[in-house]
């Protein structure tokens, strides 16, 4: 489930130009998680081996800093798979290395370049979303973690001006120092951004479980989503 932040005009054709890499309101989208193992167009095959209609790839060895560029004839087969397997929704999750709001200047610089290089790689593949952890702000505090976190996405997107991928932030089961585990937080990072418009939220239900959100029943997920929609007013549904 993705929900953005100030969803225009513009933006809402932009997406619309990626028709087979959003999500199609015919119907429910069934999906997984799929290996690019062997290359990012088998993920393709190995969704509809078992009859998906969405996708969740990693664009890159997950536990990588940094990869090659990806070739063109890669990006070409991987976006002919596309349209001709006509999967409803198809995203990216960026690395587990990734800690925008890291406290060694090293480790968040790595932070930065690699989200900034997956995020070039789902745009080249033409994926609506790349869906990445907040960050754990590891004792230097829930404020600060947050700020440092919206700095960081600030200078991903800075760099970045023309992408239009956009970057999903991950709600969180708030495990340890993690952010994001409650819907305030992902508020405060995305009204610091510069540019709202380019940040949007996947809400993982298991992880909004875990945080102590009740999703137990019907009625109460949507109580859950009309309280998203209260703290994050300018969120809409994708």
């Amino acid at each position: 489930m993705f929900r953005s932040a100030q969803h225009d005009r513009k933006g809402v054709r932009r997406q619309a130009n990626r028709s087979l890499s959003t999500d199609h309101r015919s119907g429910l989208l069934l999906g997984a998680h799929m290996s690019i193992r062997g290359g990012v167009s088998m993920a393709i095959e190995r969704a509809r081996s078992i009859n998906c209609t969405a996708m969740q790839i990693f664009v890159k060895n997950n536990m990588q800093w940094f990869a090659r560029p990806l070739r063109a004839d890669e990006i070409r087969a991987f976006l002919n798979h596309i349209q001709r397997r006509e999967l409803g929704s198809v995203f990216g999750h960026a690395n587990y290395l990734i800690n925008l709001a890291a406290t060694n200047p090293q480790f968040r610089a790595n932070s930065i370049r690699a989200l900034a290089e997956e995020l070039t790689r789902a745009d080249q593949l033409e994926l609506a979303f790349l869906v990445v952890h907040p960050g754990a702000h590891l004792g230097a505090g829930e404020e600060a973690g947050l700020e440092k976190i919206a700095e960081s996405l600030d200078r991903v997107m800075a760099g970045l001006p023309k992408i239009k991928t956009r970057i999903a932030l991950e709600t969180t089961a708030g495990q340890g120092s993690c952010l994001g585990n409650r819907f305030e937080q992902l508020s405060y990072v995305i009204s610091r951004a510069r540019e709202p418009e380019r940040l949007c939220v996947c809400v993982d239900t298991a992880h909004l479980f875990a945080a102590g959100y009740d999703i137990r029943t019907e009625s109460s997920l949507r109580k859950t989503m009309r309280e998203f929609d209260r703290v994050i007013p300018q969120a809409r549904d994708r």
